[in-house]
């Protein structure tokens, strides 16, 4: 049996469910607005200062969960992760109902798709073997550096906050039942929520309209555990045995 396990379709589902998180830069709003002072103070700065203590706050950070939806080129895409600093991370991505499972332990990626995910990226060969089954690649691989990038904790916050245009704040409100103030991105169109109480972590992105969605940061420094699964299939050996 000749089988071929397209690694390129799988980066681009991976590079799909990344667009997630970035939102066009910042994300557009949701909590009605209302002006104070109180809290750790972020209601009183500019919203490059703002950005910048969260960045602080978010690289110091041991862990956090984040999850949400957007609409991208008319598909759904879905991510709900666990992410632990300098280790990894685990979770589900989804798009358009092609969903996987994904964990990184130090340097190794391991994925595992359903029927209908394996059947996208390989065929139905693929689908029939690797049903039920966990897949792994070096996390250096180039076609697999996507997914790196969604289980690396500080670059995925750290590419969050950099991609924006021009900002304004947009006073603070409630989002995920917290606290907030709101930074909005008038270029890309948008709202970051960062909390307005203790640590000044990320909440909440939003953006309005048909490309648009909500991702939600929570959970930050609570227990998160990785753990490699046990009998996964080498990607390189697949593809040298589909040559």
């Amino acid at each position: 049996m000749c089988l071929r396990l397209s690694r390129r379709g799988l980066a681009a589902l991976a590079f799909a469910a990344l667009l997630l998180v970035v939102l066009a830069g910042c994300g557009g709003g949701s909590s009605s607005s209302s002006s104070s002072s109180s809290g750790n103070g972020l209601a009183d700065k500019s919203p490059a200062d703002i950005l910048a203590a969260t960045k602080v706050a978010s690289d110091a950070a041991s862990t956090v969960h984040v999850f949400g939806s957007i609409v991208s080129d008319g598909s759904p895409i879905t991510l709900d992760m666990n992410l632990l600093a300098g280790k990894g991370g685990r979770g589900q991505l989804s798009e358009s109902g092609l969903a996987f499972e994904l964990i990184q332990v130090g340097k190794t990626v391991y994925i595992k798709g359903s029927n209908a995910f394996y059947k996208h990226i390989g065929g139905t060969a693929a689908a029939q073997l690797l049903e039920g089954k966990w897949l792994k690649a070096p996390a250096s691989d180039s076609d697999f550096a996507s997914l790196s990038q969604l289980t690396d904790l500080r670059q995925l916050v750290d590419q969050t906050l950099a991609s924006h245009g021009t900002l304004t704040k947009a006073g603070t409100s409630t989002a995920a039942g917290q606290k907030v103030i709101g930074i909005t991105d008038k270029t890309k169109g948008g709202t970051l929520y960062i909390a307005a109480t203790g640590q000044p972590y990320p909440v909440e992105i939003s953006k309005a309209g048909s490309g648009g969605g909500k991702i939600t940061f929570d959970r930050w420094n609570k227990t998160v555990t990785l753990a490699a699964p046990a009998n996964a299939i080498d990607v390189a050996q697949l593809q040298a045995a589909g040559k």
